[in-house]
C-alpha cells in the first residue's frame, strides 16, 4: 500500500534537499558547455496538476458491424482520437503510466489506450504485409503519421494465439512501441480457477509472449470479465511448473478515470473507462466531458519528468515515495 506524505514532512523535506554547499565545486572547475532546453514553464501559469486523474480507455473490437457494447466502428475510434488529440491528451502505454515515466509536453494530459482480447480486428495485415488500415493498429498509425506529436501507442492485452496467431502480430506491436499485456490463456473467469489454475492460465499466457518476441517483459495484466481470483494476490504475482510472473499492474473493466501513479492508486485494482457506441453508462464520453469540465481534476503535465508539480493544497495526496520530486506551488 502506497503512503501519503503529509504537509507538514514534504515542506521540510524540500527544505533539506534544497540546502546546496558552495565548496561542493572548486572555483578552478570548467563547466562543460552544452545546449539547453528551453526551461518549462511556470506550472502556476499552465495549472500543471500532476496528481490529477488519468482517463484509462478500454476498447475491444474495432469493426464496421460491432456487436458488443465495448465495440466501436472504425470512423468512431477515429473520431474518438481526434477528440483527444484536440484536447491535448496524449497516449502513454500502461507500464509508463503505472510507473511514473510520463515524459509529456506541457500542457497536455496522458491517456492509457487499451485493447482486450487481441482479436484480428485490432491487429491485421493486408496480402502485401502492410498493418490493416481499419484495423485499430492501423488507425493509431495512420493518426500518427497525420500528428506527429500525438505518440500513437496502445496496449494490447491478448490472449494465447493473439490476432488469429499470425505470428507476424506481437513483434510487430513491440517495434512499433506498443506494450503486450496478459489477459490470461484462455480468456479464464480467474474466480471459478483454482490457485493451480490461476497461476497457470498467467505463465502459459507470459510464456506464449516472450516465445513470440524473444526478451519481451509482461508489465501489466487486464483481468478477463474484471474479475479477480478468489485470491486477489495471484492476479499480481504467482508462479508454476518452474516460471514465475509479477505484474506491476492489474487492470480492471469499466468504471472511473484513474488516480495518478504518484497518488493512492492501487496497482492490484487500476479501473478503466469503458468505450463503445454510446451505450454503456459512464462512457469515455461521459468521463472526457467531465474532465474537460473540471480541468483541476484532470492530470496536467509540467513539461519536466524530473519533477512533479501540483498546487500546495494538494501537497497531502502525494505518496511518500515521490518525496525527492516534488514540485508544489
Amino acid at each position: 500500500m502506497f503512503r501519503l506524505v503529509s504537509a507538514a514532512a514534504l515542506a521540510a523535506a524540500l527544505t533539506a534537499c534544497t540546502t546546496v554547499n558552495d565548496d561542493a565545486v572548486p572555483a578552478h572547475t570548467t563547466v562543460p558547455v552544452t545546449t539547453a532546453k528551453p526551461a518549462p514553464p511556470n506550472p502556476a501559469e499552465i495549472a500543471a496538476n500532476e496528481l490529477g486523474f488519468v482517463p484509462v480507455l478500454m476498447y475491444h473490437q474495432i469493426t464496421p458491424n460491432p456487436a458488443g457494447e465495448y465495440d466501436q466502428t472504425p470512423a468512431e475510434f477515429r473520431d474518438e482520437l481526434e477528440r483527444l488529440y484536440r484536447e491535448n491528451y496524449r497516449p502513454v502505454t500502461a507500464a509508463h503510466y503505472i510507473s511514473g515515466d510520463l515524459d509529456l509536453p506541457a500542457g497536455t494530459h496522458p491517456v492509457v489506450l487499451t485493447f482486450d482480447d487481441s482479436t484480428g480486428s485490432q491487429l491485421g495485415f493486408t496480402d502485401t504485409g502492410a498493418v490493416a488500415p481499419d484495423s485499430a493498429a492501423g488507425i493509431l498509425a495512420e493518426f500518427g503519421a497525420r500528428y506527429p506529436d500525438f505518440h500513437p501507442v496502445a496496449t494490447f492485452y491478448v490472449n494465447n494465439e493473439p490476432f488469429g496467431a499470425d505470428p507476424r502480430a506481437l513483434p510487430w506491436l513491440v517495434s512499433n512501441g506498443h506494450e503486450i499485456g496478459a489477459h490470461t490463456a484462455d480468456h479464464a473467469n480467474l474466480a471459478s480457477l483454482d490457485a493451480d489454475g490461476v497461476q497457470r492460465e498467467l505463465v502459459q499466457n507470459v510464456r506464449a509472449v516472450t516465445t513470440a518476441v524473444p526478451g519481451a517483459v509482461v508489465r501489466t495484466m487486464a483481468l478477463p470479465l474484471g474479475i479477480h481470483p478468489r485470491d486477489h494476490a495471484l492476479a499480481t504475482a504467482g508462479h508454476w511448473d518452474g516460471t514465475s510472473y509479477r505484474f506491476d499492474a492489474v487492470m480492471l473493466v469499466g468504471s472511473n478515470p484513474a488516480p495518478a501513479p504518484y497518488g493512492a492508486v492501487d496497482p492490484g485494482g487500476v479501473p478503466r473507462i469503458r468505450s463503445g457506441r454510446g451505450a454503456v453508462p459512464f462512457d469515455s464520453a461521459y468521463w472526457l466531458d467531465w474532465l474537460a469540465a473540471n480541468p483541476d481534476q484532470r492530470y496536467t503535465a509540467d513539461g519536466d519528468p524530473a519533477r512533479i508539480s501540483f498546487t500546495r493544497q494538494r501537497a497531502t495526496e502525494l505518496d511518500a515515495r515521490w518525496l525527492d520530486r516534488a514540485n508544489p506551488y
